[in-house]
């Protein structure tokens, strides 16, 4: 199991009566995922409650990390530094964080193997590979003789929680988040007391950590975002958001992610505080519940006829538009945030997806896909989602004719172009390059190939 299970060695050798104990005590396993903390943890707080000698463990998924084209990726890094801050956490406990490196079900192979495993607890997630992958765990563990138990944590409502009278899921913003605020309650915000159930812990000894190189990778230098809820920018966003040049946004969206920050806390604090910021996070619920329903959204056109479009799908116009060399200000400093820092204002998220779709008519997945590469705060649903929402085909009443004018867009929300000085510090040279389509001739190519696409 050396090299395998990063989480102890269990080739040491035992004393008699560690091995008879070893043999008689059953285990309950929380497999922590997108919920890095210890506060406010549903699933957490269910096991500790419900169960006895509970170990935590964390599974680093090669199936995910293998498909992962940099070496720094700096969000394997932000989980690695998690996942020695919940090690950490745990220790204070006097437990333990068990951490693995491989594939999800054969990790729970070999600990069923070499313990009795009396259940596995988790938090929901609701996308297709991870829906899949449990239910695949799920059927295993119940032919072991184990259950397998799941709660709702990263989202406020979930399923067919918030649905149409009809019972069909909602397909359009404004109406679900019309219901979604009408069934809000201090009961769906109730922290989880997980500190009270503590003693439930498994108390076991200290365990190596793997490091990034054993996993095949290596530290990133990138800067990841505080935590911390900043109270006066969530009191502004209402009139910050939109300008990219300001810090003007919580910059959370990692940690809302990766569930170092629990939703509940965070929605608590904003329905008190701005209700513009609120809707931002009622988008998120909205898109879960989106992927949830119609899985097959993440890669066919939300609204089948949009699959029709012809896409010109010119690969010399993406390399362009992925470098930020287009010669449109705003999509370019947009895309060289993303591509320097890992991050994009959402304003400028919008302007770039459009650009890419209806100025360049380049199939909305190939800027999904290279979004997903490059974001921090990459999150399959709310990617796609807003990756439709620009091309037209997704969930969206606002007919496909909208093509965002970057220019426009660019004296509106940076008249003095500072977010565009910043990150294009060529801007008024010759070696900024010229427009490379020209906006009028795009919008009317955009609205000919949707026309006959949807004829």
């Amino acid at each position: 199991m050396q090299g395998f299970f990063c989480g102890c060695d269990l080739t040491e050798p035992f004393t008699p009566r560690a091995v008879l104990f070893y043999i008689m005590s059953k285990l309950t396993l929380f497999w922590h995922r997108r919920d890095f903390r210890l506060e406010d943890n549903a699933g957490l707080y269910h096991a500790l409650k419900n169960e006895e000698n509970v170990q935590p463990l964390f599974v680093f998924d090669c199936h995910i990390l293998d498909s992962l084209e940099d070496l720094d990726d700096a969000r394997v890094t932000f989980i690695y530094n998690q996942t020695k801050a919940l090690k950490d956490a745990y220790r204070k406990q006097g437990a333990d964080l068990w951490v693995f490196y491989g594939s999800p079900l054969e990790v729970f192979r070999k600990l069923c193997s070499e313990n009795q495993v009396k259940a596995v607890y988790t938090n929901r997630d609701y996308e297709p590979y991870a829906k899949k992958r449990d239910a695949e765990l799920e059927s295993f563990l119940n032919e072991q003789g184990s259950t397998f138990k799941t709660f709702k944590d990263h989202v406020i409502f979930e399923k067919e929680e918030i649905t149409k009278d009809d019972g069909q899921p909602y397909t359009i913003y404004s109406p679900y988040a019309n219901k979604w605020k009408a069934k809000l309650s201090d009961f769906q915000l109730k922290k989880y007391p997980v500190i009270t159930y503590f003693s439930s812990l498994r108390k076991a000894p200290l365990s190596p950590l793997i490091t990034l190189a054993e996993m095949g990778f290596k530290p990133s230098q990138t800067n990841f975002p505080k935590k911390d809820i900043p109270q006066i920018i969530l009191e502004n966003y209402h009139q910050t958001r939109d300008i990219p040049s300001l810090p003007g946004t919580s910059r959370l969206s990692i940690h809302l992610r990766f569930g170092t920050i629990s939703i509940r806390k965070l929605v608590a604090v904003a329905r008190n505080v701005n209700q513009k910021y609120l809707s931002e996070l009622i988008w998120r619920d909205f898109y879960q519940s989106i992927i949830y329903h119609f899985p097959d959204s993440i890669n066919k056109a939300f609204k089948p006829v949009y699959d029709n479009v012809e896409w010109l799908n010119d690969e010399v116009a993406f390399d362009c538009w992925c470098k930020g060399k287009t010669g449109y200000p705003f999509v370019d400093a947009g895309m060289r945030e993303l591509n320097t820092t890992g991050f994009m204002h959402n304003r400028a998220r919008m302007i770039t997806a459009s650009f890419l779709t209806k100025h360049l008519l380049i199939d909305w997945r190939w800027g999904e896909a290279y979004f997903a590469s490059k974001l921090l705060d990459f999150e399959l649903a709310s990617n796609v989602g807003g990756w439709q929402w620009a091309a037209g085909s997704g969930c969206d009443a606002a007919p496909y004719f909208r093509v965002f004018n970057p220019l426009l867009q660019a004296e509106k929300f940076d008249p003095q172009r500072l977010y565009i000085k910043k990150w294009i510090p060529e801007i008024d040279t010759k070696n900024y390059p010229k427009p490379i389509i020209d906006h009028k001739f795009a919008r009317n190519r955009a609205l000919e190939a949707y026309k006959k696409a949807l004829q």
